[in-house]
């Protein structure tokens, strides 16, 4: 069976059933929690990202594959935004709510709220429901009234936008002021609210946002991102995050196509050297490792990072289809994801990693938690299938 018809599989037959099973019929949104030996806490907190990701993944499951259940699963976590994960007092999303909708972390979070805009984007182009489109723009509002400086974007704050540290989006021992992930991510929200609106307001920020990725993420000389910064946008830590350079070698080229630029735009440039060199450090053959931290590479393989390198080859070899080395790619990783990651356990999904040689993850993390959702993977099949790459 050829990888298109495949990851068709995938999509239909599990992913989508899967996250379907998980809509909480009795208290809105979906469940919080599905630990690694399958036992569903229907208590667990609800994540915002968890839930905007959901609404963002059947939504553009339903535009591609025009099955009303989607759009239904869609609205289901759409409602449970509208009516407890917005604060309509201060503005912006909370970060997560308890089971039954009551505010449970109120941190207002840069990235959180460009997850939000990314599921309204994309279920306003699903539902034609006008006041999803209004919503993104009063996030939009809020996070180049509140979110930034004159730098650039910050990170996080509390209810009601005063600084606060942003321990949610630093990782390896350091404290940032400002990450090449939120960057990343508020680019992809803001590419897709364009996408369906095309308010010059937006292309305006989309181009600041390439200009920072180009002169002040990219390490010409390392061919990488660096990942964490203080202020000045100086870089905190030795670190090379793969799965978010292959991922943001796409994320950057799809906002140059919505933008409507050319093969000369110097990103496009920066974005083929960070799929050659992320290809050429990392990916073994059969899978992509998760980073290197100071000349020692973490080799876990982490779901979204395989979802990721099968999109980001797919991509590199579409800009240049004598580079057949990234389509081999993307078959034998997908080969790996559908022999190791995708969990065949009756009722779970994809495990949340598994070791270099395929193992179930030794540390047994959540098949379901506020960051393990249908976003990279479910985005990972109907990427495939948009593309239509065998």
């Amino acid at each position: 069976m050829a990888m298109l018809e495949e990851v068709r599989q995938e999509l239909t037959g599990h992913i989508i059933p899967f996250w379907l099973k998980l809509k909480d019929e009795e208290y809105g949104g979906y469940y919080g929690l599905l630990d690694f030996d399958l036992k569903l806490d229907t208590k667990a907190e609800k994540g915002c990202i968890l839930n905007n990701r959901i609404i963002w993944f059947f939504s553009a499951a339903y535009v591609l594959l025009k099955d009303p259940e989607l759009l239904s699963a869609a609205r289901h976590a759409y409602d449970f935004l509208r009516k407890y994960c917005l604060d309509r007092e201060y503005g912006g999303v909370y970060w997560s709510m308890s089971y039954d909708g009551k505010p449970l972390d109120t941190t207002k979070h840069t990235y959180n709220q460009a997850f939000c805009i990314y599921a309204l984007s994309a279920y306003y182009e699903a539902s034609g429901d006008k006041e999803a489109l209004e919503e993104a723009y009063k996030l939009f509002e809020v996070i180049e009234g509140k979110c930034r400086d004159e730098g650039g974007y910050l990170e996080a704050y509390d209810r009601k936008f005063e600084p606060a540290s942003n321990e949610k989006l630093s990782e390896n021992g350091v404290m940032a002021t400002r990450t090449m992930n939120t960057l990343l991510h508020v680019f992809e929200a803001y590419t897709e609210l364009y996408r369906v609106d095309k308010d010059p307001r937006v292309a305006e920020r989309l181009y600041w946002i390439l200009d920072c990725f180009a002169d002040k993420i990219y390490n010409p000389a390392l061919r990488r991102q660096e990942v964490f910064f203080d202020h000045e946008y100086n870089t905190l830590i030795d670190l090379y995050s793969y799965g978010h350079d292959i991922e943001t070698s796409w994320l950057i080229d799809r906002g140059l196509e919505v933008l409507g630029e050319k093969e000369d735009n110097r990103l496009y440039g920066i974005t083929r050297i960070l799929a050659q060199n992320v290809k050429k450090e990392a990916f073994d053959g059969h899978s992509m490792a998760n980073e290197c931290e100071r000349g020692i590479v973490n080799a876990d393989r982490i779901w979204w990072v395989q979802a990721e390198t099968v999109v980001g080859f797919i991509n590199a070899y579409q800009k240049d289809t004598e580079q057949v080395g990234f389509l081999e790619g993307a078959r034998a990783e997908w080969e790996f994801i559908r022999e190791h990651v995708v969990d065949s356990r009756p009722g779970s999904e994809w495990y949340n990693a598994v070791t270099a040689a395929g193992q179930p993850d030794p540390l047994k993390r959540p098949i379901v938690e506020p960051w393990k959702c249908p976003y990279h993977n479910g985005r990972m099949c109907i990427e495939v299938l948009r593309r239509g790459v065998e």
